[in-house]
Order: C-alpha cells, then structure tokens, then sequence
C-alpha cells in the first residue's frame, strides 16, 4: 500500500484481520482513522493514518 494517497474497503479488507463492521466500530470510537468523503458517495482512508494505524495498532488513537 503507497504511504500517499486514499484506500478504499476493496484494498483495505486484505490487510484487517476484522470485518467492516468492526472496523466502523473502532473507527467511531477512535481506535482506527476515519473515512474521508471524497465525493457524496465515495468515502476512503488515508494511507499515512492506515500506515500509523499498521505501526502501532492497539495504542492508535485519532488526532482531535
């Protein structure tokens, strides 16, 4: 995965060992980078919190 750029769930799904519910848990409580509205229907994570996130994934907390 580029350190640059948006992944989307197709991309991600193989580097999570959880499903996308789960994912969206953690991401509501801050324990994995939020989404980014790309456009109104298009949403993706940026690959520098997902490379944070593969660092460190049980300490991860959101910035804010």
């Amino acid at each position: 995965m580029p350190l640059d750029g948006f992944s989307r769930w197709n991309t991600l799904r193989a580097f999570v060992p959880f499903s996308r519910e789960t994912l969206r848990k953690r991401e509501l409580e801050g324990r994995f980078p939020r989404r980014q509205h790309l456009t109104q229907r298009c949403a993706a994570w940026p690959n520098r919190e997902l490379h944070r996130w593969f660092a460190d994934p049980v300490n991860y907390r959101t910035e804010g």
